[in-house]
């Protein structure tokens, strides 16, 4: 489990339009968010993404990048792209599961063709959604074992106004005895 105020696993990867991603070195001035979603084959993957997309400028006033991040490969990523027209939403592929695991993110295995006719994958990882520090530390996380009810953007987007103007600190970082 990874802790608040705490480092995360480094993630590199390559994007679709916007190189190379590498987390030691590419965190806006207050942090970026990782949405890793499940793949081309989710349709509620797809929701949350047109939404994230909608709030890639919100974030960005606040000084948070942001970026969506599957196992998928290069071509079903594009597609995904494609489909929540993700012009200004940076897409990172090709996750391996091992760091998907690292994430501490779980994994599924394939049930054959979702509500809209695609294949999922053999093993694909469940959702997870980070807000990541300049630091590299967690500030914020939320992961899933299934695809249903996920965080909503504009609820992150002033959860982070208020963690601005307060100097509000990453909570849940206590790991000793209870």
């Amino acid at each position: 489990m990874l802790l608040p105020r705490q480092k995360t696993p480094n993630l590199e990867l390559e994007t679709l339009d916007h190189g190379k991603f590498n987390l030691s070195t590419d965190i806006a001035q207050r942090g970026v968010v990782i949405c890793f979603y499940r793949g081309l084959h989710c349709p509620i993957c797809a929701k949350q993404l047109i939404d994230l997309q909608r709030h890639v400028e919100e974030f960005a006033k606040r000084g948070v990048s942001c970026i969506a991040v599957s196992s998928d490969g290069e071509e079903r990523t594009r597609q995904m792209a494609d489909k929540v027209s993700g012009d200004s939403l940076r897409f990172g592929y090709g996750m391996s599961l091992a760091k998907a695991k690292e994430w501490g993110l779980y994994i599924s295995t394939s049930r054959g063709k979702t509500s809209i006719g695609i294949e999922e994958p053999a093993l694909f990882a469940e959702p997870g959604l980070f807000l990541v520090s300049p630091d590299q530390s967690l500030y914020y996380g939320s992961v899933q074992t299934m695809p249903f009810a996920r965080p909503h953007f504009s609820e992150l987007v002033g959860a982070l106004d208020f963690a601005i103007a307060n100097d509000y600190p990453a909570r849940g970082e206590y790991s000793g005895k209870v």
